[in-house]
């Protein structure tokens, strides 16, 4: 069964041998130019997506809208992506021991951000690699930023307790 990732863990890709992508920095700010009028009445947050290569050669990461994918609250509703104000990386060549990160503006019901899943697809040197996703809330202190295995040291931990509500909807499923 594959477990979500907690805000602030690193995620290693089979893929692309030494390359791997943390979802962090999941807080509260208002983006640099200026809120869209589409956000009124909501609460803008901030999260910072950073690949990060560990391998042997260069690499042309892709992450870009439609890449990532923000839900909030316990029914997974979207979040008001503010493309206009988020950064993103765009056929970006990341050479070993570097880092590249691409700064994402959201808004949604404050209600709702005790709970924001941010799933992402990257694209490097033309493929795609798997969706992953990460979870976690405003307010909510971010995951260990070691290379340690989901769910490992964390049992009660946020991903534990998503990763067990999805297996008892599975199971009833099959019922």
């Amino acid at each position: 069964m594959y477990e979500p990732n907690v805000v602030g863990d690193w995620r290693e890709y089979d893929e692309h041998a030494g390359l791997r992508l943390r979802v962090h920095r999941l807080e509260p700010a208002e983006p640099p130019r200026g809120r869209d009028d589409a956000a009124e009445g909501l609460t803008y947050f901030r999260v910072r997506i950073t690949v990060e290569n560990r391998g042997e050669t260069p690499c042309a990461v892709h992450l870009e809208d439609g890449q990532i994918d923000v839900r909030v609250g316990p029914d997974g509703e979207s979040a008001f992506l503010d493309w206009r104000n988020s950064q993103f990386v765009e056929g970006f060549d990341v050479h070993p021991l570097r880092r590249v990160t691409a700064v994402l503006y959201a808004a949604a019901a404050e209600a709702d951000l005790s709970q924001v899943d941010v799933q992402v697809q990257l694209r490097v040197d033309e493929e795609w690699a798997g969706r992953r996703m990460w979870t976690g809330g405003l307010g909510l202190p971010e995951g260990a930023t070691g290379a340690a295995p989901t769910g490992a040291a964390r049992d009660g931990g946020l991903a534990h307790q998503v990763s067990a509500f999805l297996r008892g909807q599975a199971d009833e499923g099959a019922a």
